[in-house]
């Protein structure tokens, strides 16, 4: 039995493998077959394919590789224009930017939210919350509707440096093909991320100022001055320092008609260097605040009442949540997943874990012990100034600009506060305003190439020139009077818009709740809810 079954194995093995011979010269005949079709289908698709590059390039230049000679563009017709810029974006570049502004969102909800709510009384977190998140939401509709148009389009006559037109008002004329310049010749961003990426910055701004204003204001008339105040404060200082044409048109527009100093906000024009905010969002929300908070008047029992944080868990929460937010904020202000988005993450970095240090090292000096809300402040200020130069400086310059802020931010919210005696409840003014101010002008310091720093990029040529290229000298005295001045301007602009709407409203409306109210908590009689219930 045992032979029979060998000897049948043994013939089918024969069997297939006489088969498999046989298959395998039918299939070497048909491959041959088959090659020899596939060569003259190639011959035909290369001469296909040559024939349309030629006729390509005729019409059009090539996107090419980074090693080719930049184009440029500005010398086109407008239609090769748009052509060509379609041809730019890259897929990373998106990708980083998608990533950065979900980031900075998260600043805004949980992370502000959180680190705000924390701060105040039990009986105004609810309060502080909602706040917050009903900003970010109607921030949001406002930016679609008309604020993008108005920061970042060309605007026209005597105003054009000071705030953009109507163009791209309720999101007119933007689409998925539609692109923004970067900061590289050459290289371009969907337009839609750059509406969303920017939106995140418009609406943190905005609900930066609450913290000033917390315990004692209404939430209709807020929602109202915050529309008005980021129409008339916000919009118009991020086009004077962020607005410009781009690396490929800016210099072309230089000397024309319409654009005599180029087409550009009014102190992009003079050469601010603002990489992520620091004017734009920290001094203008920092000073409405504080005119805010002068103007309400302190919170009822403030100085004779106990007005504790109710729990700095929450807050260290939320600044933790900043903190890591506020990677995509600076790092994704370079618009571009390359050496100069490592930068601004390694300063951010940096200058935030020195400042946290600092001011850990103040509290100890001062109180004899270090605590977790000088250290959460401590780092909020590092990020805060490290803002404006985190594309600018090097990482040690990081370093030293968060050594240097926390003690300056310090001694206002410990001293010149109670020197003077107004209630910036959060210390939005001395922790944000300050801060941002020491930030932007430090820019103009340690951006200086031999203390390690970028320089500042000359964008009246094509090609752009670097900030530390030889040919490109960096004129530190002439930079702090340009950083000075952009101070000054986001001061006075920001603080008068904000005088005059915090008036208008009060009279209109009222801007204060009631002193009932007020001791009860807002979270009740603004909201009829409560934050905890137990």
């Amino acid at each position: 039995m045992i032979r029979k079954i060998v000897c049948g194995a043994g013939a089918l093995g024969t069997s297939l493998f006489v088969a498999t011979a046989a298959f395998a010269q039918d299939a070497a005949t048909a491959a041959s077959s088959a090659a020899t079709s596939a060569a003259s289908a190639a011959a035909s698709a290369a001469t296909m394919a040559a024939s349309a590059a030629t006729t390509a390039a005729a019409a059009l230049p090539t996107a090419a590789p980074t090693s080719a000679p930049l184009v440029d563009i500005a010398k086109l017709s407008p239609a090769l224009q748009t052509a060509f810029e379609a041809t730019m974006t890259n897929k990373g570049d998106n990708a980083w930017m998608l990533v950065s502004t979900a980031l900075v969102l998260m600043m805004s909800i949980p992370g502000l939210a959180l680190f705000y709510g924390g701060l105040v009384r039990t009986k105004n977190m609810l309060s502080v919350l909602m706040q917050v998140f009903m900003i970010i939401s109607i921030c949001t509709l406002t930016w679609a509707c008309w604020g993008y148009s108005e920061a970042f389009t060309a605007g026209s006559g005597a105003t054009a440096q000071f705030w953009g037109g109507w163009s791209k008002a309720f999101m007119h004329g933007v689409d998925a093909t539609t692109v923004v310049g970067t900061f590289s010749n050459n290289v371009y961003l969907p337009e839609y991320t750059y509406v969303c990426f920017q939106a995140t910055f418009a609406i943190i701004t905005a609900a930066l100022i609450i913290g000033s204003l917390a315990d004692r204001v209404k939430f209709w008339p807020l929602m109202l001055f915050m529309v008005l105040w980021s129409t008339f404060a916000y919009y118009p200082i991020a086009h004077m320092v962020w607005y410009w044409a781009g690396p490929d048109f800016y210099y072309a527009s230089i000397g024309q008609p319409a654009t005599p100093k180029g087409d550009g906000g009014f102190m992009f024009n003079k050469g601010a260097l603002d990489f992520a905010g620091g004017t734009v969002v920290h001094i203008n929300a920092g000073i409405a605040g504080m005119i805010g908070c002068l103007f309400l008047g302190k919170r009822i029992g403030y100085g004779k009442e106990t007005m504790a944080p109710h729990s700095l868990t929450m807050t260290m929460i939320g600044a933790s949540l900043l903190w890591v937010g506020w990677f995509g904020f600076n790092a994704g202000s370079n618009l571009e997943a390359t050496g100069g988005a490592s930068l601004a993450f390694i300063n951010t970095y940096f200058a935030t874990a020195a400042a946290a240090v600092s001011w850990a090292l103040c509290d100890q000096f001062v109180h004899g012990k270090p605590s977790m809300l000088g250290a959460a402040s401590g780092a909020v200020a590092g990020l805060v100034a490290i803002t404006p130069a985190s594309g600018y400086v090097g990482p040690m310059g990081a370093i030293v600009l968060g050594l240097m802020v926390s003690p300056i931010c310090f001694f206002f919210v410990t001293k010149v506060k109670n020197m003077f005696g107004y209630d910036d409840a959060l210390d939005v003014f001395g922790v944000h305003c300050i801060g941002g101010i020491i930030g932007a002008l430090m820019t103009g310091v340690l951006a200086a190439p031999w203390l390690g720093g970028q320089g500042a990029a000359d964008y009246s040529k094509f090609p752009y020139v670097g900030g530390t290229d030889p040919k490109n000298a960096y004129d530190m005295a002439h930079q702090m009077m340009v950083q000075a001045t952009g101070v000054c301007v986001t001061l006075l602009w920001s603080g008068i818009v904000s005088a005059v709407l915090y008036f208008a409203i009060d009279k209109i409306f009222g801007l204060r709740c009631t002193e009932d109210a007020e001791r009860e908590g807002l979270d009740i009689t603004e909201h009829g809810e409560r934050a905890y219930n137990y």
